[in-house]
C-alpha cells in the first residue's frame, strides 16, 4: 500500500482546519474590539486587554482574567513622570495571589444564599444542607427557622446546635459546617485604573477589590478618603495610612450592590532630602502641620533643618526652619520639603599612628591645634622619635593628586602635539609616545601620602588639627633604607662614619638607570632633600644636616635624553612622586 497519497491528504486536511480555527479567533478579536471600541465610545472606562484575555468571562472569583499591571493602564504626563512616587503607591503592586478553594475565613458573616451542613446522630439521625433564606434564616425540620444571618463563620455550630439542643434535649449530638458562601457583587468608583464591578465574598477586604479594579490612580486618587456606600450613604470611611503605617483596616462585610468610592486626591507635598521616605504625601487637610508630615516621613537622625518651598496668595514661599520650629509649620497643596543636615560637627576625630602609648583615636574639638592633643599622648622616649612627628591628610592627598594630573597632562599635551619635519622624527616621536603613555599610566597609579611637615630640628609647630588626619610618630630606630635604582635594596645599619656613597655601595652599587647625580634623602620627618654622590653635598637642604637614623635613601631613575625629548617634564613628574609618595617611579 502507497502510505504517501494518504499523508498528503491528511497533511491538507489538517491545514484547512488550522486556516479555520486562525480565521475564527481573528472573527472573535475583530468582534471584541468593536465592543471595546463601543463602549469607550459611550464613556464606559474598559480595558481591551481584558476584554480579548477573558473571551467573554466574567470577572468574578472563578474567571481565569490576566490583569494589566496597574502601572501599564495609561501613560503618564511629562509633569506627572517626574514627580516621586505617592506615599503607598507600591500597594498595589503585583499580580493576585492565591486564595483557599473553599474562599472562607473565620471572620466571614453568614449571608442569604449560603448552605449550611447540618448533621445530628444519637436519638435522632439526619445529614441535610440547607440554604440561608432571605429573612437570613434556616429551617430545621421539627426545630423550625433559626436565625445565622451575621453570625461570624466559626460560631454557625454554636447558634444552630443550642437552638436545636433546646427542643431536643436528651442524647441529641448536633454538627453544622459552613458550606459555601454566596458571591456577592460590588462597584468600585473614583479614580482607579479600571472602575467597574467586581464579584468577590463579603469577607473580602477593601484591598481585595482595589485590587481587582487595578488600584488607586496615584496621581489622581486619594489614599485617605474612601468612602463604602450602601443605598446612597455612606456606612464607612477609609484612610489607607493608617493600614500602611500601623497595619489598622477595620474589617466590614460588603453587600451586594454596595459601592467603594476612591474620593478625588487630596493636597499633596513632596519630601526630599534626608527623610526615610522620601515621597509625596497626602496631606488629611487643607492646611496640615509639619509635625504630622513627619510622622510618615521619618527624617533621619541627623536632619537639622527644613527647607520649605511653595507658592502662597502672596506669592512664591521659601522658608528655611530648625527642624523643632517645622513642627508647628502649616503647609499647604503644591508645597516642597527638604529635610537637610545642616549643623557643622563642632568635633572632629583623630588617629594616631606609629610608636606610642593608649588609645589610637581621639575625638577633639573643632579648633584643636597638634601641641594640644599631643600632650594628652602618652610615649616611650626610648622608642617614639617624638622630634620627627609628621601628620597625614586627606586634604593634602587630593592636592598632590591634582598637581601631579595637571603634570601628566601636560607631558601628554607636549608629546602627541608635538610637529614632525620627517618620517624619522615622526617614527621617533611614535616611539616617545609609547613610552610616555606606559610611563604615564603608571604614575597615574601612584598614591600620595598626604605628608604634611610639622618637625624640624626637635621643633613642632602647633598647627590647626582637621577631620580625619593620621598623627604619626616615627618609631626610634638604627636603620637606614636604601632603595630604588640599586642592585639590592636593603636597610642598612646607620654608621655616623659612613657618607651616601657607602650606603649605595652596601646596597650592591647603582643600577644601570640610576641618576646618581640627584639621589632624594626622605627623612624621618618626612621632609624631602636630594644629594649627589659625586661630592655627598645636599642641593637642597635648609639645615646643612647629614644623614640620620630612620632616614630612607631614594634612588632615582634617570631619563634617556636620548630617546625622549621631554625630559625635564618627566624629571620634574618624578621628583613629585617621590616627594609626594617616597617611591622610585621607573
Amino acid at each position: 500500500m502507497n502510505v504517501k497519497p494518504l499523508l498528503c491528504a491528511v497533511f491538507s486536511t489538517l491545514l484547512i482546519l488550522l486556516s479555520s480555527v486562525t480565521y475564527a479567533q481573528q472573527n472573535v478579536s475583530q468582534e471584541q474590539m468593536r465592543q471595546a471600541q463601543e463602549a469607550a465610545a459611550q464613556n464606559q472606562q474598559v480595558d481591551v486587554s481584558q476584554y480579548i484575555q477573558s473571551n467573554g468571562n466574567s470577572t468574578g472569583r472563578g474567571s481565569n482574567v490576566n490583569v494589566p499591571n496597574s502601572k501599564n493602564a495609561r501613560s503618564l504626563s511629562d509633569e506627572e513622570a517626574g514627580l516621586p512616587a505617592p506615599f503607598g503607591a507600591n500597594l498595589f503592586d503585583g499580580g493576585f495571589e492565591s486564595e483557599r478553594s473553599d474562599g472562607l475565613n473565620s471572620a466571614y458573616l453568614v449571608a442569604p444564599g449560603d448552605k449550611l451542613s447540618v448533621q445530628m446522630w444519637g436519638a435522632v439521625n439526619s445529614a441535610d444542607v440547607v440554604t440561608v433564606d432571605n429573612q437570613g434564616n434556616v429551617f430545621i425540620t421539627d426545630v423550625g427557622p433559626i436565625k445565622v444571618k451575621d453570625v461570624p463563620a466559626n460560631q454557625v455550630n454554636n447558634v444552630v446546635t443550642q437552638k436545636i439542643k433546646s427542643i431536643y434535649t436528651n442524647n441529641v449530638n448536633v454538627y453544622v459546617n459552613l458550606l459555601t458562601a454566596t458571591p456577592i457583587s460590588v462597584f468600585v468608583a473614583g479614580p482607579v485604573e479600571r472602575p467597574g464591578q467586581y464579584a468577590g465574598l463579603a469577607s473580602d477586604s477593601l484591598l481585595f477589590f482595589l485590587k481587582r479594579a487595578g488600584g488607586i490612580d496615584p496621581f489622581r486618587g486619594s489614599y485617605r478618603d474612601i468612602q463604602i456606600m450602601r443605598q446612597g450613604k455612606i456606612v464607612l470611611e477609609y484612610d489607607l495610612y493608617d493600614f500602611l503605617k500601623e497595619g489598622q483596616l477595620e474589617a466590614f462585610s460588603f453587600k451586594d450592590e454596595d459601592v467603594i468610592l476612591v474620593k478625588e486626591q487630596g493636597p499633596m507635598v513632596t519630601v526630599e532630602g534626608a527623610a526615610r521616605y522620601p515621597f509625596r504625601f497626602e496631606l488629611k487637610d487643607t492646611h496640615s502641620a509639619g509635625k504630622d508630615l513627619m510622622y510618615y516621613a521619618r527624617p533621619l537622625a541627623k536632619t537639622s533643618h527644613v527647607a520649605i518651598t511653595g507658592n502662597r496668595e502672596g506669592g512664591f514661599m521659601s522658608v528655611y526652619l530648625p527642624l523643632n520650629d517645622f513642627t508647628d509649620f502649616n503647609m499647604v497643596d503644591g508645597d516642597t520639603v527638604l529635610f537637610n543636615d545642616d549643623i557643622r560637627p563642632q568635633v572632629i576625630s583623630v588617629q594616631i599612628s606609629g610608636s606610642y602609648e593608649g588609645p589610637s583615636f581621639y575625638t577633639v574639638e573643632k579648633n584643636t591645634r597638634l601641641l594640644d592633643l599631643l600632650s594628652h599622648i602618652e610615649v616611650d622616649p626610648k622608642q617614639s622619635n617624638y622630634g620627627a612627628i609628621y601628620i597625614k591628610r586627606e586634604s593634602v592627598v587630593e592636592k598632590q593628586k591634582e598637581l601631579l594630573e595637571e603634570s601628566l597632562q601636560r607631558l601628554e599635551r607636549s608629546i602627541f602635539t608635538a610637529p614632525a619635519s620627517s618620517s624619522g622624527e615622526a617614527s621617533i616621536r611614535a616611539q616617545e609616545a609609547e613610552l610616555v603613555t606606559k610611563f604615564v599610566a603608571r604614575a597615574r597609579q601612584v598614591e600620595p601620602l598626604g605628608k604634611v611637615i610639622v618637625a624640624e630640628n626637635g621643633k613642632v609647630a602647633n598647627i590647626r588639627l582637621e577631620q580625619g588626619d593620621e598623627i604619626v610618630i616615627p618609631a626610634q630606630t638604627d636603620l637606614i633604607q636604601v632603595s630604588g635604582e640599586v642592585l639590592m635594596p636593603q636597610a642598612i645599619v646607620y654608621n655616623p662614619d659612613a657618607k651616601l656613597t657607602d650606603y649605595v655601595a652596601w646596597s650592591g652599587g647603582f643600577s644601570d638607570r640610576a641618576d646618581d647625580e640627584r639621589i632624594a634623602i626622605v627623612h624621618a620627618n618626612g621632609l624631602t632633600s636630594f644629594m649627589s654622590s659625586d661630592n655627598n653635598l645636599w642641593f637642597s637642604s635648609e639645615n646643612g644636616s647629614q644623614l640620620a637614623p630612620g632616614d630612607q635613601i631614594l634612588v632615582l631613575p634617570k631619563v634617556d635624553t636620548k630617546l625622549l625629548q621631554s625630559v625635564k617634564d618627566i624629571t620634574q613628574i618624578i621628583y613629585q612622586i617621590a616627594i609626594a609618595a617616597n617611591v622610585a617611579r621607573d
